[in-house]
């Protein structure tokens, strides 16, 4: 699927580790787990698998920032600014190894826009596409709500109706219609604006 922003509803089967006890946290990212997998802060070893997905022109073109092809070293420097300290946008990895299916099937991210309202973006790997993940990895971090946010926001690009869906079944509501840069593309895309209020 491919790059958005957030919504939801609650999810009963999430759960939200303590911070200062898991031991597999980035800082303060909270790893989040939710029926067939988990949401985890990225690792150094994702960096293959994110350069796999995301050489596949399909999904960086479903994404305002990934490039097409994926630059040499691009996906190892997107892993360390995920991990940075200074980062300003909390990045998880969808991990279904418990499943059987793999480390990483895509990530799903929030990023701050002002104290109290986040942007929602993800995107699956092709092979997992009509699968239920994205719903269910964007349902999760909503209900989660990391940051605490009153609003959320998201976005998907027109030609795109399955990451559309996964924010109208995930409770979004459709704000308007906008312009956002894809670098894959190499052009403005018309785009569908979601957004969700919590609680």
């Amino acid at each position: 699927m491919n790059q958005t922003r957030l919504v939801t509803k609650s999810a009963p089967d999430v759960q939200v580790f303590d911070r200062t006890t898991d031991n597999t946290r980035t800082d303060d990212q909270q790893v989040i787990t939710a029926g067939r997998f988990l949401l985890r802060p990225l690792r150094e070893s994702d960096a293959g698998l994110i350069r796999l997905y995301t050489a596949d022109r399909r999904v960086a073109e479903g994404t305002r920032a990934i490039p097409h092809p994926l630059p040499p070293g691009a996906a190892r420097q997107y892993v360390a600014r995920a991990m940075s300290p200074e980062r300003n946008e909390d990045v998880w990895a969808i991990d279904a190894s418990e499943s059987g299916l793999g480390e990483l099937l895509g990530v799903v991210s929030l990023t701050r826009i002002e104290p109290e309202q986040s942007e929602l973006g993800f995107w699956i790997g092709s092979g997992f596409w009509n699968t239920g993940f994205a719903t269910e990895a964007v349902q999760a971090l909503v209900a989660a709500n990391p940051h605490g946010s009153r609003t959320l926001f998201a976005e998907a690009f027109q030609d795109n109706p399955g990451s559309a869906k996964v924010l109208t079944n995930a409770g979004f509501s459709y704000l308007g219609d906008a312009e956002s840069w894809s670098v894959a593309r190499d052009a403005r895309v018309p785009t569908w604006t979601y957004l969700r209020r919590m609680g």
